[in-house]
């Protein structure tokens, strides 16, 4: 007996030995996973919130003396310790830094801005800048702290008097846990994925979301940088910055990099408030926008004098202010033999622009990347001659450095030649209007001629309307082509989201021809709907699900309410309202028979707002005071 009772407690003590071996080894595996190397910080250089005390941003050595930051809100960690710094010249700069100097100041101002979702901007947020040495490389980093917003760049001063490159941007951003990120190239749908398991990269801006925060991180002010995109980092829950068009970024003399940012909200609908950091972060060229500069609609034209007349009637009759000659009016655009200083015979442009002029209305010409490349200072000149109101860039090289490099000198001849701007394809904005305002819309985005699902339409005001406007290009149909291969939402959600999408010029009628809407009592939303606002309120909504928009104009309130892929049911109020002030409002909402209902009557602060949406469906409205 005593034998046995010996034999079992050796092998209970073998059974307990395996287990404890077992726990030590998982805790061992727990550390290993949970290390971050940034995370061993020993020296803290700056701690700078924002003006409201809820954004936090922190910078430090980590052990390995490497520079690092971390932010806060709300007192919860939302991006732990990650790496700064790139690669200048085969040098690391960020590893072994010794801070220099360090400055903070503060800004606290508004400006008017005219052609935004708002007429007035507020610009409050507090700085610090801190200048390193790091291996022999001298650079610096200046910190924007606003009210649920952090933004940092790289300023670096002249090092040599060759050419400097700089192989690799080391900026992380190293989350507490995983997030689901919205994964988008360029004018790509969008893959809702885990930043834990998706293999390639996601344009700016980018969001993500654990349904308790919704984070935005974006790119303000690129002048001649490459397009970064975000693919996944070394560390858990991380992403970092990765050069995919270029594998250097050369410069001369001193440097600044494009703004990083990073926007923070406990809801969907409050990223909004951060659509206009972008502008907030440039510099502007003039004090005040030109009074030439003019927001509007317009139609595109057919290739021939009779249809840019019959736009032009068009417009003036639905309260448009241009019309436009898109590919094709100089020949096929992407041959170097089409010439964009000759007109092709079918239409007479002089006849066009001068009956144009005489109706109030502006003239837009597209001209391809191969001809914009060839002959804009040719352009510039003979189409101001011409009698041209605004210009559209086609296929531009919006993706690498050499492309941008040619694409802001290019904004600003437009600009200064007084001509408004139209970018469309792959270019997505970073704050550049602000200083060439003449640059009223890109496209950068996957609109109605590529056929977005009412998921995609529900997506695109939490994802990309955050970097700034974007051309829709809208399909509207007419009893002749109803452009059922583009639309994949009701008519009345078209309403809404002219009024959800910012763009000071929006395109509507993409395809149609003028003679095709025979439809008047169904268009005539888009007669009175402007293109910019005095006021604009995030009402409701949710990611790829639902949205529902206010905007001001004057004192007329629009409201665009866009249900996504499922049926939508929710209660709102009408709290936007003046209470001393009586409305009448006249509500635009699918008939059920494919059609669109219209229906008035009296609304007042405080009514609900009742909310009862088919998938793919919506409505608009538009809420005037009683005189």
């Amino acid at each position: 007996m005593a034998l046995f009772r010996q034999v079992e407690f050796i092998y209970n003590n073998k059974i307990n030995l395996i287990v404890i071996k077992k726990i030590l080894l998982n805790l061992v595996l727990i550390a290993l996973i949970s290390y971050q190397p940034a995370a061993a910080q020993t020296n803290t250089l700056s701690k700078i919130s924002s003006p409201d005390k809820i954004t936090r941003c922190e910078f430090a050595m980590d052990a390995g003396q490497n520079l690092v930051y971390r932010v806060i809100y709300a007192g919860k960690e939302i991006i732990s310790w990650s790496a700064l710094g790139f690669v200048l010249n085969g040098k690391e700069a960020g590893a072994h830094v010794l801070l220099k100097t360090k400055a903070q100041s503060g800004v606290n101002e508004k400006f008017a801005w005219r052609l935004g979702e708002t007429d007035t901007i507020s610009n409050h947020y507090n700085q610090v800048t801190m200048d390193f040495g790091s291996k022999g490389i001298l650079f610096g980093v200046v910190v924007r702290v606003f009210n649920g917003s952090v933004a940092f760049r790289y300023k670096i001063p002249h090092q040599q008097d060759l050419a400097n490159t700089i192989t690799k941007e080391k900026t992380q951003f190293n989350f507490t846990e995983a997030y689901t990120l919205y994964q988008y190239n360029q004018e790509s749908v969008f893959s809702p994925v885990s930043i834990d398991t998706f293999n390639t990269t996601c344009d700016f801006p980018a969001t993500l979301t654990n349904e308790k925060y919704f984070i935005s991180i974006g790119e303000a002010v690129n002048t001649d940088y490459t397009k970064a995109e975000l693919r996944r980092g070394d560390q858990a829950h991380g992403l970092s910055i990765a050069f995919i068009r270029d594998s250097v970024v050369k410069f001369n003399n001193s440097y600044q990099t494009p703004w990083r940012t990073i926007s923070i909200s406990t809801t969907a609908i409050g990223l909004h408030d951060f659509s206009q950091l972008f502008l907030k972060l440039a510099e502007p060229k003039e004090k005040n926008i030109p009074a030439w500069i003019k927001p509007g609609k317009l139609i595109r034209a057919q290739l021939n004098t009779q249809s840019g007349l019959a736009c032009i009637d068009f417009a003036v009759k639905h309260q448009f202010q241009y019309i436009m000659f898109d590919a094709g009016w100089y020949g096929a655009e992407f041959r170097t033999t089409s010439d964009p200083t000759q007109v092709i015979a079918a239409i007479d442009m002089p006849k066009v622009i001068q009956y144009g002029k005489d109706k109030k209305i502006g003239v837009i010409l597209y001209v391809n990347y191969v001809g914009l490349k060839a002959k804009l200072d040719t352009l510039i000149p003979l189409f101001k001659q011409w009698g041209v109101s605004g210009i559209k860039f086609g296929f531009v090289d919006g993706l690498t450095q050499e492309g941008i490099k040619w694409l802001v000198p290019a904004m600003k001849k437009v600009n200064d030649a007084g001509f408004i701007l139209d970018i469309h394809d792959n270019y997505k904005p970073t704050g550049l209007s602000r200083m060439f305002p003449a640059l009223l819309t890109q496209e950068g985005i996957r609109g109605d001629e590529n056929s977005p699902d009412a998921f995609h339409t529900t997506v695109l005001p939490f994802t990309r309307f955050l970097a700034g406007p974007a051309d829709f290009t809208f399909c509207f149909p007419n009893p002749s082509n109803s452009y059922s291969k583009n639309l994949k939402v009701s008519k009345a959600q078209q309403f809404a989201l002219s009024v959800i999408y910012f763009s000071p010029l929006q395109s509507v009628f993409w395809y149609g021809k003028p003679e095709d809407y025979t439809n008047e009592a169904e268009i005539e939303f888009f007669d009175h709907v402007p293109t910019v606002w005095n006021e604009s309120i995030y009402l409701a909504g949710s990611i790829g699900k639902n949205i529902a928009v206010a905007r001001r104009s004057g004192t007329t309130w629009f409201v665009g309410i866009a249900a996504g892929p499922m049926d939508w049911k929710e209660n709102s109020q009408l709290d936007f309202l003046d209470k001393t002030k009586k409305y009448t409002a006249t509500v635009y909402g699918d008939d059920g028979q494919g059609g669109v209902s219209k229906k008035p009557f009296f609304v007042k602060q405080g009514d609900k707002l009742a909310i009862d949406i088919k998938a793919a469906g919506g409505e608009a409205w538009i809420i005037e005071q009683v005189k």
